[in-house]
This record gives structure tokens, sequence and C-alpha cells, in this order.
């Protein structure tokens, strides 16, 4: 495991550099501590892959990974309201799809489209899982969600740190279930113990 955990690091490392004129880019849209959220998901996502390769499992107790993911939304929350202070929202969108159409269309540079639709996708993936350990019913794995992203865009639109856009909730949707569909593949790699849950 040590072995694994090692070659983990060195790989994201190497992969975090070799992109870093790239990443370094997006502290001009968001605040600096995207750096790190960045450095983090590439951890996580390359020794998840070496453990799944391996077939190899860590274990975690439920409070372990409830604090990680307490963690991740602070730093979420950070990137999604204390913006570089030139940066005042005030749009709405409630067409959907408008704004997607957008991004897509070539008229916005690459890196920004890039990571509006990727980042808004990507970094609400583990509330998907995070709601598949729970064992929540239906009900509460469409609603919540829902009234959670729902939440945050309100939220950034009356504070002027993010327009209220329907196509951001279409993709935080789309990325928690995201996290809903891999969830089988997640914990064939991490074993939560839920006994202190």
């Amino acid at each position: 495991m040590k072995k694994i955990l090692s070659i983990s690091l060195l790989l994201s490392l190497s992969l975090f550099l070799l992109l870093y004129p790239i990443f370094i880019q997006l502290i001009a849209f968001l605040h600096p501590i995207v750096l790190g959220v960045v450095f983090f998901c590439i951890i996580i996502v390359v020794l998840f892959i070496l453990l799944f390769m391996k077939k190899k499992t860590i274990h975690l107790s439920y409070s372990l990974f409830s604090w990680i993911l307490i963690f991740y939304t602070i730093t979420l929350l950070i990137l999604l309201f204390l913006r570089p202070n030139h940066q005042i929202y005030d749009s709405i969108n409630l067409v959907p799809f408008a704004t997607i159409k957008y991004y897509l269309s070539g008229k916005v540079n690459l890196l920004v489209s890039f990571y509006n639709l990727a980042a808004n996708i990507g970094l609400f993936i583990p509330y998907g899982i995070f709601l598949m350990t729970r064992n929540y019913s239906s009900f509460i794995l469409i609603f919540t969600p829902l009234l959670f992203i729902s939440f945050i865009e309100l939220g950034q639109f009356i504070t002027h740190r993010g327009s209220l856009d329907i196509d951001d909730l279409i993709l935080n949707l789309l990325g928690i279930s995201v996290g809903y569909l891999i969830y089988p593949m997640f914990k064939r790699v991490v074993k939560i113990k839920k006994s202190d849950a």
C-alpha cells in the first residue's frame, strides 16, 4: 500500500507540475485556493485509479470520510463565493442549455469554457458518492441535491458572487448523478466503516 501511495503522489505531483502553466491562469477568475483543490482532486483520482487497477482497497471510518467531505465543501464554498474583487456577477439565465451552448460555441476562452463546464460537473461528483453511502431513498437522492444546489445558486446571485444560471444547476446535478453511477466502483476501492456513523 505504501508503494501505491508513493507512486500516486509522484504521478499526481508530476501531472500537476506539467499542467501548472494552465492551472495558474485560473487564479485570474477564482480564489487562489483553486490550485489546492485541483492538486487534491488529482491526488484522489490518481490514487483511486491505481487502487482500482491493482484491486486494492483502503478502509476509512465514516467520521474521517465525513470530515474529508466537510473540508472539501469549505474549499468549494470559498471557490464559489470568494472570487477576485473585480468580478461582480448579476446575470440571470433561466433558459436551459443556453450557457452551455455559449461555452461550446468557441466565442469564449477555451480554458474558461473547459473549467466552467468540467468543474460544474466534476466538483459535485463527491456529493453523489457521499449520498449513496447513506442508503437514502430515491426521493432524498433527487431532491436534496436539487435544494442544495438551488440554495448555492441563489446565494451566489444575492451576494453578486455568481450568476443565477439554470445550466449551473443542470451541470451540478449531472455531477451528482455521475457520483451515483460510479459509486459501485468507489465501494470496490474504499471501504467505509459505518459502525461509528
